[in-house]
């Protein structure tokens, strides 16, 4: 099973040169190479709960704390775990 980068499993078109990065701008989570090969992704396209400014529910996001609540109940969070028999890394500390 291929592990998809969050920015493929949903769609959303902010990678650069996706569809939707003149309109929406480029997710942060698509470049943060600080997190890259977390959970066997991207930059942090397997790690995207960790990084503020994205826009998963169409405004941004704030810090690390603030969106966690939310993103425990995404679909691609709860689609990393599943893909890493719950052995992945959830905290950035």
């Amino acid at each position: 099973m291929q592990k998809k980068n969050c920015w493929e499993f949903m769609e959303c078109g902010r990678e650069p040169g996706g569809k939707n990065v003149e309109k929406s701008g480029i997710c942060p989570v698509s470049t943060s190479i600080s997190h890259d090969s977390i959970n066997s992704g991207k930059n942090a396209g397997r790690f995207c709960w960790t990084v503020a400014g994205t826009f998963c529910d169409g405004t941004p996001s704030g810090t690390y704390s603030e969106k966690l609540l939310s993103c425990l109940n995404c679909k691609f969070l709860k689609h990393v775990n599943n893909q890493e028999n719950r052995d992945f890394t959830l905290n950035p500390d």
